[in-house]
């Protein structure tokens, strides 16, 4: 809901995230909070397992080539996140619609019958179940380079612990630090991409198109 609102200027722009929170309790129930929640519960397997393997098949590629461990491992990442975006956007599409839609809970369609609505009106492509590939190619792309670029190289470089308490928490810290700097860097391909597949300011005219142009409109218009 916040990447969608376009600055205070927008009537229906939350003040806080409690505003948020308490405003969504208030107009769309308890079960607002799980608007678009069947998408990624059915994408969430594949990605993982599209995730971690073409992760390990870029690695071991990649071993062909004179590259530092610490690079290799970065490049392999921004592979899996490009192979894991394109099979996660289109559950992305019909997930952000769904949670954009401020109706009661109950008010709004089903899942699948968002996912045919998207289909007939814009087709399987960029204007229909494929909206805004290029941002979720980004947004993935850029948070896996970041995430196991930084977690193997930090992981390799502090010593392991033969407390398994401490070690643990060793793995438990470096993965919180490196989701943490992943997420701070490609939040802004997350904006773009939930401008470009979430509702548009007017009602058919399409102002938020590409990745890249849509990062500089909103950095023009909101900062």
């Amino acid at each position: 809901r916040f990447q969608i609102q376009r600055g205070k200027t927008d009537p229906t722009s939350y003040k806080s995230l409690g505003d948020c929170f308490k405003t969504i309790f208030q107009r769309e129930g308890l079960l607002g909070f799980y608007k678009g929640i069947l998408p990624p519960v059915l994408a969430e397997t594949p990605k993982r397992a599209v995730k971690f393997f073409t992760f390990e098949q870029y690695k071991k590629l990649l071993g062909y080539v004179s590259l530092p461990p610490g690079l290799a491992f970065a490049v392999a990442g921004l592979g899996s996140g490009l192979t894991e975006a394109v099979v996660v956007n289109p559950f992305e599409v019909v997930k952000v619609t769904l949670q954009a839609n401020q109706s009661a809970f109950t008010e709004q369609p089903s899942s699948f019958v968002q996912a045919q609505q998207i289909i007939k009106t814009g087709g399987l492509g960029s204007q229909g179940l494929n909206k805004g590939l290029t941002a979720t190619l980004g947004r993935h792309g850029v948070f896996n380079m970041v995430y196991f670029g930084f977690y193997f190289n930090v992981k390799n470089i502090l010593p392991v612990n033969k407390d398994p308490n401490l070690e643990f928490l060793r793995k438990f810290g470096i993965g919180l630090v490196s989701g943490t700097i992943a997420s701070i860097i490609n939040i802004p391909f997350d904006v773009a991409k939930s401008r470009i597949q979430g509702p548009q300011p007017v009602p058919g005219e399409i102002k938020y198109r590409t990745c890249f142009k849509t990062m500089a409109t909103v950095y023009k218009e909101e900062g």
